[in-house]
């Protein structure tokens, strides 16, 4: 059984995130170039700005005007102008081609007409806007760790990420100490990574 997420430290933030599934998503399109938790906080502000957090009013949004709300301080992102359209693109996707319901990425039949495979996920989830192969399996192993979805195959697809007691991504954050121990992990990754760059 799914239990309440702990990403943002905001009660009621995480409440959205854990019974949004369209809410999770933009916050995971988010997470990149900003920290986690502010980028998770996004599906926050976006409700309180619109007056709910609907995929189907968001995808109809003004252009510009989703644009300006995103971008008032404290904006959705460090690069709110961008991703704002990103989360319109989602969006549209998520109506289009899911019927306005986002869970269905991991629960619509598969290739066969049976419950889909982690690899099928992925494949899915790979193909929204916004969202690339290190991104997608993250999000696979989110839905793993800590939402019970839990395909044939999804810790493989999801590679290192789907690692049962790894500390590499938000997938493995559920408090404030899991919190420090990623951001710990992704900054020995960027250091070891500059270091092999110089030498």
């Amino acid at each position: 059984m799914a239990t309440e997420l702990w990403i943002t430290g905001d009660p009621d933030t995480d409440r959205l995130l854990s019974d949004d599934p369209f809410a999770l998503l933009v916050g995971m399109l988010l997470d990149q170039q900003f920290p986690m938790e502010h980028a998770f906080a996004g599906p926050g502000k976006i409700r309180d700005r619109m007056g709910s957090f609907d995929v189907r009013a968001i995808a109809d949004a003004d252009p510009d005007e989703f644009v300006t709300m995103a971008t008032t301080p404290p904006a959705i992102h460090r690069y709110g102008r961008s991703m704002a359209g990103r989360v319109l693109e989602l969006a549209h996707t998520v109506v289009d081609e899911y019927d306005g319901d986002a869970a269905r990425i991991w629960t619509a039949p598969g290739a066969d007409g049976g419950d889909p495979t982690g690899r099928e996920v992925l494949k899915r989830l790979n193909a929204l806007p916004g969202y690339g192969e290190r991104k997608a399996k993250i999000f696979l192993a989110l839905l793993g760790k800590q939402r019970g979805v839990q395909p044939e195959g999804w810790r493989e697809a999801a590679g290192e990420f789907g690692e049962d007691g790894s500390r590499r991504s938000i997938a493995d954050v559920t408090s404030a100490e899991t919190l420090q121990e990623v951001r710990a992990f992704k900054k020995a990754q960027k250091a070891e990574a500059k270091a092999k760059a110089a030498g």
